[in-house]
């Protein structure tokens, strides 16, 4: 079977900034997210796909099309993408059927009603908004009609860039849910852009992790949270607190947070542990490594808690919200279950 998305030694930046440094990916289909942090080459990436960036070096291949390598570049309008911006980018003067009729090829625009009735259903959208414009829309709608109309052409791949970032929490997971949907009805794989780490582990196939123009890792959500190829990726992801110390002869790890269990089994040396902010449990007394509570951040159904430790070290700590320490208190810090270890 082709992938809806192969790109492989890709290099390109501004001017004489590189941004990326020979990236390869390969989306067999469903949903890639690219997760990163701002300025880390994610929207670039998605404009060299799309044809909005001339690469300076590799290949990308579109349903095994080779859209960009040598000396050969095709055209964006050619590329047979869809893309949806950040913002939607609704033409306000027109109505959402014309929206969404737009960007259709001008031989099919004689279906142009039936396509746009399918591609509302597709994206969840009531067809009694078929006559609105887009100001008259809620924000989550107006990114449905974004797709709507991504979709409309019948694209092997879809580009999202951030389409959820201006959209408030609640909206913001009902809207991504709803994407995934009609994407997975249209069988069209996508690739989604984004910050957020929830929306990348919880709506993605395959989460590509990206720092500084390069992928760390590129793998299944559950295998980049539980099983990391990165230290970095540990302390981004899941915001792991990352320790020094080392394995001993008895297979048990040694650090600031005392004894620990650890994965993988490691031979004794030195090691760097990443300890999950869930796995570490605070209390105001007992067992556990003193230390004080620096700051707290409540969330409502938990908090995560900073501590520095008596050693010097800090650590970050989730917990319930039914027992949240105040900044000033000493507490007790365990650690619960396996830690994950990397080499030192």
């Amino acid at each position: 079977m082709t992938d809806a998305l192969e790109i492989r030694g890709l290099e390109a930046g501004y001017g004489r900034n590189p941004v990326l440094r020979g990236v390869d990916l390969t989306v067999p289909g469903g949903v890639t997210s690219i997760l990163g942090s701002s300025g880390c080459g994610k929207t670039t990436l998605l404009r060299a796909v799309a044809g909005f960036v001339q690469p300076t070096g590799g290949s990308i291949s579109v349903a095994g099309a080779e859209v960009v390598g040598g000396r050969r570049t095709v055209p964006a309008r050619q590329r047979g993408i869809g893309y949806v911006p950040q913002e939607g980018a609704l033409f306000p003067h027109l109505t959402v059927a014309r929206n969404v009729a737009f960007g259709l090829p001008r031989a099919e625009r004689r279906d142009a009603a039936k396509r746009v009735a399918a591609s509302l259903e597709l994206v969840e959208l009531d067809p009694s908004l078929a006559e609105r414009y887009p100001h008259e829309l809620s924000g989550g709608q107006q990114q449905r009609v974004a797709l709507a109309r991504a979709l409309a052409p019948r694209p092997t791949l879809v580009l999202l860039d951030e389409p959820f970032s201006s959209l408030d929490a609640s909206l913001r997971e009902e809207t991504g849910r709803a994407v995934v949907r009609a994407l997975r009805a249209a069988d069209a794989a996508a690739v989604l852009v984004t910050h957020d780490q929830g929306e990348a582990l919880s709506l993605a196939d395959q989460v590509a992790v990206m720092m500084e123009g390069q992928f760390l890792q590129v793998a299944a959500p559950s295998a980049v949270y539980l099983e990391p190829a990165d230290p970095r990726i540990a302390a981004f992801i899941g915001h792991a607190s990352l320790l020094p110390g080392e394995i001993g002869a008895d297979g048990r790890g040694r650090c600031a947070l005392g004894s620990v269990a650890v994965r993988p089994a490691s031979a004794a040396g030195p090691v760097q542990f990443a300890v999950r902010s869930e796995q570490l449990q605070v209390r105001a007394d007992g067992d556990g490594t003193p230390g004080e509570v620096v700051d707290v951040s409540f969330f409502g159904h938990d908090a995560t808690i900073r501590v520095r430790l008596d050693s010097g070290e800090r650590i970050a700590a989730r917990t319930p919200a039914d027992s949240v320490p105040r900044a000033g208190d000493r507490v007790r810090v365990t650690v619960l279950g396996d830690v994950i270890t990397f080499p030192r």
